[in-house]
This record gives C-alpha cells, structure tokens and sequence, in this order.
C-alpha cells in the first residue's frame, strides 16, 4: 500500500513539473480533451435538462393517460391518412363521459376538457384572448392543479349545478387583480357573465411540451363553459376530447384496448366500420421524446469523439517527449532496483493525470456555460453527478490508452544504455 501511495505521489510530482516546465506545449497537447470533454458534458447536460424539462411537460398531461379525440397527435394530416376523415368525426360529447365510465372496467378517472378563449374583466380592468379550460369532474383527479393558499378548487356541487366559479392561472391573476395571492373572492366577467374567483393556480412556467398553460387559462365547468360556447363545435384543433386516468397496475396499453372496445359500443359502430374517434396514449409520446433525444446524444459523442482521438494524440506525443527527456532517469531507477510495472505505473499514471487536467478545465468551461444558458433559457441546465463521473472515466481511460505505448517504451529500457544517454 505504502509503495503504491509512493508511485502515485511521484507521478504527479511528475505530472505537476511537466506542467510548470512546459506550460504552452502542455496546453496545447491537452486543448483536444477539453474541447473534447467540453462538448461531452456540454451536449449530456443541455439534452438531458431539456429532455428532463419535455418530459415533465408531457407527464403533466396526465401520467398513464389516454386522450379520446377526433384527431390523432403527431400524425400528419396530408400522409397517409385523409384529413378529411379527421375532420368529419363526431366531436367527443360531454354525455358520453358517463358512458365510458358506465362501460370501462379499466379506467379509474375520466373528465371532459374543452378549449376556448374569453375576455375577463374586473372593474376597469381587461384582458383579451384569455385561454378558457371548461372540465367537468375528475379533472383535478388527472391533472396536477395546485392552488396557492388562501384560495381552493371548484368543488363537486359547483361542477354538477355549473355554477359561475372559476380558478384562474397565475400570471392572468396578477395582471388583472395585482397581486396573484388577494385573488381569490374576487367577481370576475368572463365575456360578460359574471363569475366568482375560488381559487389560483400555482406559478407553473413555460412548457416545451405543449399541452395546458396553467398560468395563463382560467378553468371552470363544463356547464358554465356551455352557456358561452359551443360544446359541439366540429372545427380543426385538439380543444374537445375526453381524459381517461387508467386504474393503478393497468398499462395505458391495456387501457386502449378497453377504450376502443367501449367507444365502439358507444358510438355504436357496426365490425365493418372504421374507427371514428382517435386513442391517444400519453406514454408514446413520452418514448418518442426519449428516442429523439437519444439521436442527438449520439450525435454529441460523435462530434466529442473527433476532439478527443485528437487530444489523445497530443497526450502521446507528451510522453513520447517526456520518456525521452527522461531517459537517464529511467536508467537509474532502474539500476536502483525499480522493476518494469513501477516504471509503466508511473507513466501511465501521469499520462492518466495530464488527461485528468484537460478534463477539468472543460468541466469548468462547461459549468460557466451552465451559469450563463440558464439565465436566459426558460429551464435550469444542470450537471448530473452521473455526467461527471462518465468524464472523469473517459478522461482515465484516455490517458492509459494514450500513455500505454510511451510507458512500455520507458519500461523496457537497458538500464546502462539509459545511463548514458545525455
């Protein structure tokens, strides 16, 4: 153990004196590892921040959820499908939430969710083209509204009499009252029609993954929302479609299935018949992010990989220079007793340790990065522990695979003709 801390200490005096003594061509040598882990680490932390972000967006959706539409997400409307077959669909019908939830073993939550937008005015104060979420109950069951205190949700009566009472996102809350937190209470116009404040949703932030705007919508019932608008309106876009939450242990999978079967039977749709309604399953979009951002990972190492074949070289050619620089040292350690694996040790050690160094530098360069994106970008860019751990790895293995040849050089050397080299 001692002789092995010895070895160490000696390799990265070493290290540290190949650094003092030769700084520019060190510098130089080393620029490809941290461009290389630079990039490494750059393009892990960046993707995996926003894929986290997405992700979190998409799961805000509704965890293991599938939307019953008249559109199919993500699917393009001149391909293979007719878009007119899509637009000729039924709307999905608030009473056929009652039928599914009848029919379904499957599913534990189900709500209605239509969109539109309204003025909302309060005093002298308005604002125009306000997004309007009208939901009928279990809505909070498979979304995530949180309601700062002071105020609360639309309660079951509220819903089932549509009463005029609403809960108001964050950012609309404080434009039109002033301040988010004395909202709640207040008596809004929503186009005209008066309406009670019950709660505020909490600050939700930007989303990347589509999907609901909390912070700028207003919610309320679905028959509140039907004395303003049409709740059969058949136009484009995805503002009418059933929710369904599948009961814990059921696949979102499984729950399609169940769901084609009941909206058939629904729809009363003879075997011969076409689907006229869409499943959307929240959780393939999910897989599909993971898969694109996988794409680009790899596209990450590939560039990275170039810079640090590159960096590698340079780190051999350090070596090759020190070894030879070194020579009558080499020659009388090895005179002294020191075997060949003390000798490769060292080397490789040190080559180890220069690469180390290079990683560093680019870890920093990458932190300040980090600091200066997640100013300006709407989601934080942050280093895993996981991310450094694979750079220093790679650094290590770098340094060895760069060192190994100098190292066996330095190894095998006749100790006398070593001695005499000036």
């Amino acid at each position: 153990m001692f002789k092995l801390v010895t070895i160490l200490w000696n390799s990265f005096k070493m290290a540290l004196g190949e650094l003092k003594n030769n700084k520019l061509r060190t510098f130089l040598s080393l620029f490809g590892i941290t461009i290389g882990i630079f990039c490494i680490i750059g393009v892990l932390a960046t993707v995996d921040s926003l894929e986290q972000k997405v992700q979190n967006d998409i799961k805000s959706w509704g965890g293991n959820t599938v939307y019953i539409d008249k559109w199919q997400y993500g699917q393009n409307e001149g391909g293979t499908y007719p878009w007119w077959k899509y637009i000729n669909r039924p709307a999905p019908k608030n009473e056929e939430v009652e039928l599914i939830r009848q029919r379904s073993h499957l599913a534990q939550y189900i709500s209605h969710f239509l969109s539109n937008s309204a003025t909302l005015t309060y005093k002298e104060y308005s604002l125009s083209g306000v997004g309007v979420y009208g939901v009928s109950e279990d809505y909070d069951n498979i979304q995530t509204i949180e309601i700062i205190p002071g105020g609360r949700y639309i309660a079951d009566g509220e819903f089932r009499r549509g009463l005029p009472v609403i809960v108001i996102g964050h950012t609309i809350a404080t434009d039109l009252v002033g301040n988010a937190d004395r909202a709640a209470g207040k008596e809004v116009k929503v186009n005209g029609k008066k309406a009670f404040i019950a709660g505020v949703i909490k600050k939700q932030g930007q989303s990347f993954g589509g999907g609901f705007d909390y912070d700028n919508c207003i919610i309320l019932s679905f028959r509140f929302y039907a004395t303003m608008f049409n709740v059969n309106q058949q136009g484009f876009g995805g503002n009418n479609f059933i929710m369904v939450k599948a009961k814990d242990n059921v696949s979102s999978t499984m729950l399609v299935e169940d769901l084609r079967g009941v909206m058939r039977q629904v729809r009363r749709l003879s075997p011969r018949d076409e689907d006229n309604f869409a499943l959307n399953d929240i959780n393939q979009f999910s897989e599909q992010v993971g898969s694109f951002f996988g794409i680009v990972n790899q596209a990450g190492w590939a560039i990275a990989g170039l810079s640090l074949i590159v960096g590698a070289f340079g780190v051999a050619n350090i070596m090759f220079v020190t070894v030879r620089e070194r020579t009558s040292q080499i020659g009388l350690k090895k005179a002294i007793g020191a075997k060949k694996r003390t000798i490769l040790t060292e080397f490789l050690i040190e080559s180890a340790f220069l690469c180390v160094v290079g990683g560093l530098i680019g870890l920093v360069l990458v932190w300040l990065l980090t600091l200066l994106l997640s100013s300006v970008m709407p989601f934080p860019i942050v280093i895993a522990p996981n991310i450094i751990i694979l750079a220093f790895i790679i650094c290590v293995i770098l340094g060895v695979i760069s060192g190994i040849i100098p190292a066996f050089i330095a190894a095998k050397m006749n100790p006398v003709k070593a001695i005499r080299t000036t």
